[in-house]
C-alpha cells in the first residue's frame, strides 16, 4: 500500500479529533479508540492517513505510553490500524461496524449497574461504542459531565435520580435531542417529547411484591421501611408502602435512619440501601433475635450474596439484565417506546 508523506498539520487535526474525558468512567484506552472510530464513522478520518505517534499523544492528552499503545493495539486487532517499522501507525481500513455512538450516564455505580452496564455492552457489541459516565447523584458534577458537545453521540441513556435539583436536570435533559433520548429507571415528569424510557413503577411494584408477600407477613404485627433520609430513593415507594399498609391492616412505620432505632420482635423490615442492611443485622444479632421467626426482613435488589447470608434475604428486585437488554432493544429500533421493566419478589427464610 503506498502512504503519502503526512504534514504536521495532518497530524495536528487528527489530535484535534481525539477526545480524553477524565469525568469518563471508560477507560482512558478505549476513549482513544472510539474518538478514532467515530472520526471514521463522521468520515474525518480517511484509509492511508497517518496517526500521530505513541510520544504525541501520550504527551498532549497527558496519558501513559501504555495507554496509547493498548489503545492503538486494540484498533490494530480490529484491522482498523497497521504499523510500518520506522514511520508508524496509519489507517488500514475505514471499513468499520461500529456505527453508534452511546453517552451513557449512571447515577451511581453498583453491582446493579454494572449488570445493566454489562448486558447493554454485550447487547450492542462491536455496533458502539459507549462513553461511560457517573455523577453520583450530584446535580453539579451532572450538569458538568453535560456540558459535553451534544452533536457527537447517537444516543443519551441516562438514570435520572437526584438528592436535590432534579428541576434542573430535567431542564438540562430537555435540551439533548428527543430523538437521541432514552431514560432508565425513573421518567421525571417534567420531562417533554417523544423519547424512549425503560422504567420501574415504583409505587406499584413495591405494592404488589408486598401482596404476594402477604401471607408469610402477617405474622409480624408491624412493617418498617428503612428509607433513608435525603434518599435519591423516589417517594413513591413510601407510597405503594403504606398504602398495603392501610389496605391490609398492618400497623406501619417508615424509619429515616435505622441506626438510631430500636429493634423489636415482631416487626418486619424493608431495606433499600445495602448499608442499612449490616446495620440492622448487627442490631438483630446484638439482640439474640432469630429473622424469619421473632423479626422479617425483605431487602431491595436482588443479589447472589443475598441467597446465602440469614440462610437466604428475601428480596424484591426489578430485573437488571431485562432492563439492560431492554435498553439496547431501543437502540437497536430507534424506539420511543416507554417500557415497564419486570419487578420480582423472591421468597426466603428471612420472613
Amino acid at each position: 500500500m503506498l502512504i503519502s508523506q503526512p504534514t504536521l498539520m495532518s497530524r495536528q487535526s487528527i489530535l484535534d479529533l481525539i477526545k480524553i474525558d477524565d469525568y469518563s468512567v471508560t477507560p482512558k484506552y478505549q476513549q482513544l479508540g472510539n474518538s478514532i472510530l467515530e472520526a471514521i464513522r463522521r468520515k474525518e478520518i480517511n484509509n492511508g492517513d497517518m496517526m500521530p505517534s505513541i510520544n504525541e499523544v501520550s504527551f498532549e492528552f497527558d496519558i501513559s505510553r501504555v495507554t496509547v499503545e493498548k489503545g492503538y493495539g486494540e484498533l490494530k486487532k480490529t484491522g482498523v490500524l497497521d504499523s510500518v517499522p520506522g514511520k508508524g501507525y496509519f489507517i488500514k481500513s475505514t471499513e468499520i461496524d461500529q456505527n453508534l455512538s452511546i453517552f451513557l450516564l449512571f447515577n451511581k455505580l453498583s453491582s446493579h449497574k454494572k449488570i445493566i452496564y454489562d448486558t447493554l455492552a454485550e447487547a450492542l457489541g462491536k455496533h458502539a461504542a459507549i462513553h461511560f459516565y457517573i455523577y453520583n447523584n450530584d446535580f453539579s458534577l451532572f450538569q458538568q459531565i453535560l456540558k459535553n458537545p451534544k452533536n457527537t453521540y447517537t444516543h443519551y441513556v441516562i438514570i435520572p435520580h437526584f438528592i436535590e435539583g432534579e428541576e434542573k436536570a430535567c431542564d438540562l435533559i430537555n435540551e439533548i435531542p428527543k430523538d437521541k433520548l432514552i431514560l432508565v429507571d425513573k421518567i421525571p415528569a417534567d420531562i417533554t417529547g417523544e423519547f424512549g424510557a425503560v422504567y420501574e413503577n415504583f409505587e406499584k411494584d413495591i405494592y404488589n411484591s408486598l401482596v404476594e408477600a402477604k401471607e408469610p407477613l402477617s405474622k409480624y404485627h408491624t412493617l418498617n421501611l428503612i428509607f433513608p433520609e435525603n434518599s435519591y430513593y423516589p417517594k413513591e415507594i413510601i407510597a405503594g408502602f403504606e398504602n398495603f399498609c392501610t389496605d391490609f391492616a398492618f400497623e406501619h412505620k417508615t424509619i429515616g435512619d435505622i441506626a438510631a432505632e430500636k429493634v423489636n420482635k415482631g416487626n418486619a423490615y424493608i431495606n433499600l440501601m445495602e448499608d442499612d442492611l449490616i446495620i440492622l443485622m448487627d442490631k438483630l444479632i446484638g439482640k439474640d433475635l432469630k429473622v424469619g421467626k421473632d423479626v422479617g426482613i425483605i431487602s431491595y435488589n436482588e443479589t447472589p450474596l443475598k441467597r446465602f447470608i440469614l440462610n437466604g434475604v428475601s428480596t424484591m428486585s426489578t430485573d437488571f439484565k431485562a432492563m439492560g437488554k431492554t435498553v439496547a432493544d431501543l437502540i437497536l429500533t430507534d424506539s420511543k417506546e416507554h417500557i415497564q421493566n419486570p419487578f420480582h419478589l423472591t421468597l426466603r427464610d428471612s420472613i
